[in-house]
């Protein structure tokens, strides 16, 4: 696919994400999950081309695309084929040791979600992959959905999807593949919906398959487990007075960022029944997102995919614990 073939790119919450990392010529960003390049298209353009960034994804035909976008700044955008969760080999490569900002757009590509052989959407029929990287060695879904056990499809489907019937799901696809195996999107989704009682069918806002697609999907690229690592590693390589931005879109990817945070920001951890501290911690990061901040209606009107978006950001203090 060319640059000129792929769907038109909105990336979200760009104001915003700009607005906090307040790029700056000289400045160097990390782009966690580069895309189709619209987040650091918009830091280079705040830093009039004076910004650096190195930008990873584990997407190649979303990086093809993505360094061919970023040819409007030559030299200033170091790409790389790796998950988020291992920016620190990028910046070894780089010899950076020290970072001015720091973004991740947690939500899935609008190329990942329109190709129908990628797996990722019911709304048009292909094969049941899901992974954002096919040659990782990792399952695909239909792996999960035809091997995983009951108990461990339940967990998923609830736990991930945030899908009270995660149990009634995971047994009617257990029963399904008993008597073939699930191999498309199309075929897991006419599966999950008939799973719905009728009248919570009729009732939902969303596909009856969307929580279910989505847990799936997460669970497949190990996207928790990419968040955590990587919200324990990032504080070391910010600057003072540097952020980190991270865009969610489910609510057990904001928890892990929202409790990050606050572990970081918070400084002594001694029991409350001691009365003086001998931990000496300070805190690290200062939280400027008390509650995650959401689109603008205009931005949500603009581009739906954006409605369940969630911001947070904090800051890396300086050594004595103060922000600059």
């Amino acid at each position: 696919m060319s640059v000129q073939d792929a769907a038109p790119h909105i990336p979200v919450m760009l104001e915003e994400v700009v607005g906090y990392l307040s790029p700056k010529a000289g400045g160097r960003y990390l782009d966690g999950t580069l895309g189709l390049a619209g987040h650091s298209l918009g830091l280079l353009r705040a830093s009039a081309g004076g910004a650096e960034l190195v930008c990873l994804d584990r997407d190649e035909e979303a990086l093809a695309l993505a360094r061919a976008r970023l040819e409007e700044f030559p030299g200033r955008a170091h790409t790389f084929y790796s998950p988020f969760s291992r920016f620190e080999d990028a910046l070894a490569e780089l010899g950076w040791e020290e970072l001015d900002g720091a973004v991740l757009d947690l939500g899935v590509s609008s190329l990942q979600l329109d190709e129908a052989e990628r797996g990722f959407s019911f709304m048009a029929d292909g094969p049941l992959d899901m992974r954002m990287d096919a040659t990782s060695g990792m399952d695909s879904a239909k792996t999960l959905v035809n091997r995983g056990h009951f108990e461990e499809l339940k967990r998923i489907i609830r736990d991930l999807g945030d899908e009270p019937l995660g149990g009634k799901i995971a047994r009617a696809i257990v029963r399904a593949r008993e008597q073939e195996e699930i191999a498309t999107t199309s075929r897991l989704a006419e599966i999950v919906s008939r799973a719905y009682p009728p009248d919570r069918r009729r009732e939902a806002r969303n596909h009856p398959a969307t929580r279910t697609f989505m847990a799936l999907r997460m669970a497949v690229n190990q996207e928790i487990e990419e968040l955590k690592t990587f919200l324990e590693r990032i504080v070391r390589y910010l600057k003072p007075g540097a952020r980190v931005a991270v865009i969610s879109f489910h609510s057990a990817e904001d928890r892990e960022v929202k409790e990050s945070f606050r572990y970081w920001a918070k400084g002594c951890r001694c029991p409350l029944e001691q009365a003086i501290c001998t931990c000496d911690r300070i805190p690290v990061l200062r939280v400027l997102t008390k509650k995650p901040q959401l689109p603008t209606q205009l931005e949500r009107d603009r581009n739906p995919r954006s409605r369940s978006a969630k911001l947070r950001v904090a800051e890396r203090l300086t050594p004595a614990g103060g922000s600059l």
